[in-house]
């Protein structure tokens, strides 16, 4: 799980469901699936909390000369992928984000960040917030075009950490009752996620 305050990248695009930021930061500082992320909206009034489900290195021209050269030294490499222009694409589903009053509403945000603004990763106590309704259980499950099973295995993972020891076997016990409610009628789907939650 990322940890600091640092910007991880900026905002390449977004919609009421999710958003895809650029990272230049060198592996392995680069984000990871399942990590909880933060965008401004609405002028900076309010933060879009989301989860990562996807991340693309795009090649370009140069990298595809570079593959196709034989013998190439470790310091090309190295410098490529260090000075590399091209930026990491980092696609977020949005879970929930801050009202007025400064709670964490789990669902989709009113307005989508703009392009430009600086991605930053959630504190403890965001990620902890966020999670402490199994709300977002559905949103995961319910989101197209995402690998739902394996951001719910890890994104419950990542939240457990962010708890301590007592209540890291509650929240995934619990959460595990929540999906077992959620996926009722799909027991094999939900044996699978059970068993890869489990403390």
């Amino acid at each position: 799980m990322l940890d600091g305050i640092a910007t991880l990248g900026r905002l390449l695009r977004s919609s009421s469901t999710g958003y895809v930021f650029g990272s230049l930061m060198p592996e392995p500082a680069v984000p990871c699936f399942g990590d909880f992320v933060k965008a401004p909206a609405r002028r900076g009034r309010t933060n879009v909390i989301g989860v990562i489900y996807n991340i693309v290195i795009d090649d370009d021209p140069f990298v595809r000369q570079m593959v196709a050269t034989p013998g190439l030294d470790d310091e090309y490499i190295l410098d490529q992928r260090e000075n590399r222009q091209v930026p990491v694409e980092v696609s977020v589903l949005s879970l929930g984000y801050y009202d007025q009053s400064n709670a964490i509403v789990c669902g989709l945000p009113p307005q989508p960040p703009i392009t430009l603004d600086g991605i930053r990763a959630c504190t403890e106590r965001e990620v902890t917030d966020c999670t402490a309704s199994f709300d977002f259980l559905r949103l995961i499950l319910n989101a197209p075009d995402v690998p739902a099973d394996e951001l719910l295995v890890v994104a419950l993972r990542n939240a457990a950490q962010m708890r301590g020891p007592d209540d890291r076997l509650f929240f995934l016990r619990a959460a595990g009752r929540e999906l077992a409610r959620l996926l009722s009628r799909d027991l094999p789907r939900l044996e699978n996620m059970l068993r890869r939650i489990r403390p």
